[in-house]
């Protein structure tokens, strides 16, 4: 249809409703809310309109106020995805589960072809929406401050065409079918045999790298979490041939830093006694793809040193590791680039506690966790050839990362063995955010017996957590293998 004809028929619908209400009040100034469409506020929903079939879409996966609500062709993306909170009163907010923000009416504008927008959740009339019914289970979205309903402008079927708002005609491109998506799950291990692990999200894509203990480093990847079960171990560098560097590959990370990944690693010389000669060394991608490809970069180091990951404070880089003070220790070295290093290794945290000297006294696996300002480590404590095997937290309650005195040490251990469950030894974990960025997770190793090893048999999984009301993670209980956990947020749907 073109826009004028459009126009007309906008027109000719309001001479109708107009007439038909004159007549006998057949029509009322507010339809009825919907009843056909029962909205669950738990849960993840594609509105596909009736007119062009397309779905209504965060357009170029945009993040910020003010970026412009389109029509897309349907593909199920968190950018597509909307979950409805109650505003009371039978009007809701539409929240994107991309962005993390609220449909919107541009400036809170009442004009018709006002752009609908997303903007930050304020609660205001013009971000709250009600429901009313359309024949075949489609509704209608209509605007509290301004009293008119989205539609695809101009009866565009386009992708990234225009929404707008505009008097309530119940026009076929002002009907929208709530497709509830089903909530993904998925079940621990992620990876068996998958010690180590690492594990990020990145432009649609989980990447997970673990453990080879051989001269490769590998990486696998999924649009879902449940999909890293069976995906793929891509190899993205060998080792093979490099001298003192060429074995025992273990716990890869890989840091998105100023538009490059740098993949940190430990390994050493292939010797039976492989732990003298292990050592700390980094790649550089050529681009921002995780799965690379990656050159050699540096060694970071000279003496024996495990578990590299990097800090960032007060807009400086630091490698933190595990090195012998006496007993195994967290250090810290201070960075000039992401494969530079620019002064002295320094001790931050020696087992000295109970419960970080289990069949062995040992801190390692340290990992940066910031929340609101502060900067935390949450570190592996005791032996990992025993079932005690654990996390630890660091609290930097001063400002210098480098003196040991300005990290507060909790006393109590904050993720640890449930025979219950059957979980033992959970330890040398990562973190990474939900697709939406809404949620928290833990990535971690663990066995399944007491007597497990420290070997490839330890599994990777995977759990949600939460905040404790002083700052301090709240990571619960590692849970049983098998269990079904909420996928999460922001997925697409399987």
């Amino acid at each position: 249809m073109t826009p004028i004809n459009a126009v007309r028929r906008r027109r000719a619908a309001l001479v109708l409703s107009t007439t038909a209400a004159l007549l006998g009040g057949i029509t009322s100034a507010l339809p009825p809310a919907a009843s056909a469409a029962v909205v669950d506020t738990n849960a993840s929903y594609v509105l596909v309109n009736r007119h062009s079939g397309k779905a209504l879409d965060v357009y170029d996966l945009a993040t910020g106020d003010g970026a412009r609500i389109a029509q897309y062709t349907r593909n199920d993306g968190a950018w597509q995805q909307w979950q409805f909170l109650d505003s009371g009163g039978g009007y809701y907010r539409l929240k994107s589960r991309h962005s993390g923000k609220v449909l919107q009416i541009s400036g809170g504008s009442t004009a018709d072809a006002a752009d609908v927008v997303q903007w930050t959740d304020g609660n205001t009339t013009s971000q709250q929406f009600r429901l009313a019914d359309s024949a075949g289970g489609y509704v209608r979205l209509l605007n509290r401050g301004s009293g008119k309903a989205v539609e695809t402008y101009e009866w565009s079927t386009a992708d990234g065409a225009r929404v707008v708002q505009w008097p309530d005609l119940d026009g076929a491109n002002q009907q929208w079918l709530p497709v509830k998506l089903a909530a993904g799950t998925f079940t621990n291990p992620i990876k068996r045999n998958g010690p180590d692990p690492w594990l990020q999200f990145h432009n649609g894509y989980y990447y997970l790298a673990t453990t080879t203990w051989n001269s490769t480093i590998t990486m696998r990847r999924s649009r879902t979490l449940a999909g890293l079960s069976t995906a793929a171990d891509q190899t993205v560098f060998t080792l093979s041939g490099r001298p003192n560097r060429c074995c025992n590959m273990w716990a890869p990370e890989f840091h998105l830093l100023n538009g490059r990944w740098y993949l940190y690693y430990v390994a050493g010389q292939n010797v039976p006694d492989y732990n003298p000669t292990q050592r700390l060394h980094v790649l550089e991608s050529s681009g921002t793809d995780p799965l690379g490809p990656y050159t050699f970069k540096a060694d970071l180091g000279s003496t024996w040193e495990l578990d590299p990951s990097i800090l960032q404070h007060g807009g400086k880089l630091y490698l933190m590791g595990s090195a012998m003070d006496g007993t195994q220790s967290l250090t810290i070295t201070p960075l000039s680039n992401p494969y530079t290093i620019s002064g002295s290794r320094r001790t931050i945290s020696q087992p000295t506690l109970a419960w970080e000297r289990q069949t062995g006294a040992v801190n390692e696996g340290a990992e940066p966790l910031y929340r609101n300002g502060k900067t935390m480590i949450v570190y592996s404590a005791s032996a990992c050839w025993g079932p005690d095997y654990k996390l630890g937290l660091l609290t930097l309650t001063g400002t210098d990362p480098l003196n040991r005195a300005h990290w507060t040490k909790s006393a109590n251990p904050v993720f640890q063995r449930n025979d219950g469950n059957g979980v033992f030894a959970p330890g040398h974990n990562g973190f990474f955010k939900s697709p939406d960025g809404t949620e928290d997770w833990i990535v971690y190793h663990a066995n399944d017996s007491a007597g497990g090893g420290c070997d490839m048999n330890r599994s990777t999984r995977a759990q949600r957590f939460t905040w404790n009301s002083d700052g301090t993670p709240n990571f619960g209980t590692p849970v049983r293998l098998g269990t079904s956990l909420a996928a999460p947020s922001g997925e697409p749907a399987s």
